[in-house]
């Protein structure tokens, strides 16, 4: 028997088709669809790049990662005032959610042109505490738009 027969050619034309059953699948829960906010409504986005966040520990002296994801600067409209809030990129978790305020200095690392330190209040272990924070970008460029 040919291998290029018509009876073949058929059989291989419908073996790719979807075929209809007729089976009726319900879904076994229903879900509503719901709103979701993130808080980020009313403010604008100054700055969003991709970056990841370490915190320094002090106990072990070395830098921990925080999280890999997006970092924006967000203006609120009303207030004024500016945040910086990264979220990890396939979570969407905050890892960090500081207020940029004229005391924060942002400081170039001087292990690596692609990133920058700063001390803020951090309250992720449940206490409020000073931390030292860096970020690294992908590349320098990314990093000029923070000075």
């Amino acid at each position: 028997m040919a291998s290029n027969s018509p009876d073949c050619e058929e059989a291989a034309a419908a073996a790719g088709e979807d075929e209809d059953t007729g089976a009726q699948i319900t879904p076994i829960v229903t879900l509503a669809e719901v709103a979701v906010t993130t808080g980020e409504e009313e403010e604008d986005t100054l700055l969003d790049l991709k970056a990841k966040l370490y915190r320094f520990d002090k106990e072990g002296n070395q830098w921990k990662e925080r999280g890999t994801g997006s970092v924006k600067l967000l203006k609120h409209r009303e207030t004024g005032k500016v945040r910086l809030v990264m979220r990890q990129s396939k979570t969407l978790k905050i890892c960090a959610n500081h207020l940029v305020v004229p005391t924060i200095k942002i400081q170039e690392h001087a292990g690596s042109d692609k990133s920058c330190v700063w001390h803020a209040s951090d309250f992720a272990d449940g206490e409020l505490k000073e931390e030292l924070f860096c970020i690294r970008f992908g590349s320098v460029e990314s990093k000029q738009f923070l000075f």
